[in-house]
């Protein structure tokens, strides 16, 4: 953060110094969690249901922390208060970007594949100058200033990735950091069950590219409807990626090898370059493409720009991670979080990388799609027989339509099991699984994740070398 008075910061945040000396200066992190406070930092203060952030207000100031934000009074404490702790960590992130006339804000949103091109975009940005990026998907009102706030004179570029929840949150988080560049990927049914229908969900997504300057820049998904028809909701220049003909940024002739690693024809205004990603997965071309447009925009040249995209790599971890045992197994641990759209492209992954040889999903249950999750547990099962899965494993009865899914496609020459724990799919997997075959580990935030793990363990020395797992390649569809 750009030092600050707490003078200044009590301004910006509408707030009152309690036993704080108006003159000092906060130099340090902002930060909420008080073990990670240092030397000239600002401790925020939150009061939550099982912990009161005031209780650790003087053993930040004792850890070096200048003051505390926070929403009540604490003896012996330099305080900055205000009536809302959280609102005021956006108003101060509002206030410190507004100080930085030389930064470049480029935000995200997409119903899938966010977090990967976040890190996708703040890996080629870095190559241009000094950039800010949140941590895996801290995209919501506590992670977007939290990030914000890390920022300096010397930051370039800050990549903000931006969740939503319902129909506003975007707009709110475009107040608190206001975009240059809004890159929009997609629209689906990840958390229909809060929105109610995709309708709802491309209004929210939408008010990324309505909050541009009209100086600024839309990078739309061409091969989405939805998306490509928010064209007319900014007043900022437009550019359109994808593999549809009209896209300004497209990729042509694409190809992907053994490991489903893909390659293209990376086609721009100024020409075009060949383009071979280490990252697993077709869809990783419109991710990239994504990247490829912001970067585009911040002056990387094309030559630069092709050898930079095959040079991108794994970030957020259990997101299409990829690692061979040394037992020949290979796994895709996609563990993060699911819904239908990501399980759909990991599992056209599993496919890929499986066509000549055995392959075996463990799906887990796909959380908040309100009224449409049984049809899309059924839709993912389906997709499971009609890719030629071999083997599926559904984990846990709240999984069971994937199952129901699965066993109804009546030429699929593969077998399902509903199982009723992650402990009795990996029971499952150290029986049957053989030199060879090839493991993708999906699902949402219920411990599918320990499924993943339990495979590395069993066997996790790689060619890489003794004790290390060979990393094939990474990147995220949830």
């Amino acid at each position: 953060m750009i030092p600050l008075t707490l003078a200044e910061v009590a301004a910006a945040v509408d707030g009152r110094l309690v036993a704080a000396d108006p003159d000092a200066r906060v130099t340090g992190t902002v930060e909420f969690d008080s073990r990670k406070v240092g030397a000239g930092a600002l401790f925020v203060a939150f009061a939550g249901e099982k912990a009161d952030g005031h209780d650790y207000a003087a053993a930040s100031v004792s850890a070096g922390a200048v003051a505390v934000l926070g929403t009540r009074e604490v003896p012996g404490v330099p305080m900055v208060l205000v009536a809302d702790a959280l609102a005021a960590m956006g108003r101060l992130a509002r206030a410190v970007v507004d100080r930085l006339p030389e930064l470049t804000v480029i935000g995200l949103t997409g119903s899938s594949g966010k977090t990967t091109t976040k890190d996708l975009i703040a890996q080629l940005a870095a190559r241009l100058g000094p950039t800010v990026a949140p941590p895996g998907s801290f995209n919501n009102e506590l992670g977007h200033p939290w990030t914000a706030l890390r920022a300096g004179p010397e930051t370039r570029y800050l990549v903000m990735e931006k969740g939503a929840r319902g129909v506003g949150h975007v707009r709110y988080l475009c107040d608190v950091v206001p975009p240059r560049i809004s890159v929009v990927l997609n629209v689906g049914v990840a958390h229909i069950g809060e929105f109610g229908s995709r309708e709802s969900i491309a209004l929210a997504k939408g008010e990324l590219v309505e909050a541009l300057p009209a100086d600024g820049l839309a990078v739309l998904n061409a091969d989405d409807p939805l998306v490509a028809a928010m064209a007319t909701r900014t007043r900022a220049r437009i550019v359109r990626y994808g593999e549809a003909a009209d896209a300004d940024i497209r990729a042509e002739d694409v190809t992907l090898d053994e490991r489903g690693r893909p390659s293209y024809t990376l086609v721009t205004p100024e020409g075009t370059a060949p383009v071979r990603l280490g990252l697993t997965g077709r869809h990783q071309v419109s991710n990239t493409l994504a990247a490829a447009a912001v970067a585009r925009e911040l002056g990387m040249p094309l030559a630069e720009l092709a050898i930079a995209l095959g040079a991108l790599g794994l970030v957020s971890t259990r997101r299409m991670d990829v690692f061979e045992r040394v037992d020949g197994v290979t796994v895709i641990d996609d563990s993060y979080n699911a819904n239908p759209a990501s399980t759909a492209v990991a599992l056209r992954a599993l496919a890929g990388i499986g066509r000549d040889r055995r392959t075996v999903a463990v799906l887990g249950y796909m959380a908040e799609l309100g009224p449409y999750e049984h049809e899309g547990h059924v839709e993912v099962g389906r997709l499971v027989a009609e890719l030629g899965v071999d083997r599926l494993l559904v984990v846990g009865e709240p999984a069971a339509p994937i199952h129901e899914g699965a066993t109804s496609v009546g030429d699929w020459g593969g077998e399902s099991v509903l199982l009723t724990d992650q402990a009795a799919a990996v029971e499952v997997l150290r029986d049957e699984l053989r030199p060879g075959d090839v493991v993708l580990v999906k699902g949402s935030r219920y411990r599918t994740w320990e499924v993943a793990d339990a495979l590395r363990a069993d066997a996790a020395v790689g060619p890489a070398g003794a004790g290390e797992t060979a990393v094939v390649t990474g990147g995220d569809v949830a």
